[in-house]
């Protein structure tokens, strides 16, 4: 089972101050264990949303329209983002709650989220062929 943890973004790294030493060593050795634990797949931060771009689909079958950002409603936008491979609902949550206060503060959320699996979306088996060809395709790319 996988699951992102999201790292909900505050007025601090909308504005784009950086993580202090302190929280840089906390998440190093956080991901040091998921990586020992064999749980780690990607751990990333964001940059704030004034770099970002969103694109929304305001009438259906219409064309996309794309807005710049900074993005308003700092506790709805995203800071980075922590993805873990675990046995169970039970273990992704023992893994969230020893995620360091990723603002300090105490303004810091995570969200805890499972992520779909292709069987989960797909009942077609000719579909989920296709899609499993894809990841495959993408690992070979990233090792070549």
């Amino acid at each position: 089972m996988r699951f992102m943890m999201i790292v909900k973004a505050t007025t601090d790294s909308e504005a784009g101050v950086m993580p202090s030493l302190e929280l840089i060593n906390a998440m190093q050795k956080y991901n040091e264990e998921l990586v020992k634990a064999g749980a780690l797949l990607a751990a990333d931060g964001l940059l704030p949303s004034s770099s970002g771009i969103r694109i929304s689909y305001p009438e259906p079958g219409g064309k996309p329209k794309v807005i710049d950002g900074p993005f308003t409603e700092a506790k709805e936008l995203i800071a980075g983002y922590t993805l873990i491979e675990v046995k169970s609902r039970e273990e992704a949550v023992e893994w969230a709650l020893r995620f360091p206060d990723p603002h300090g503060f105490g303004q810091g959320v995570i969200e805890l989220r499972q992520v779909f699996e292709a069987e989960d979306l797909m009942n077609n088996p000719e579909t989920l062929a296709k899609e499993m060809e894809l990841r495959k395709q993408v690992v070979e790319q990233k090792n070549a």
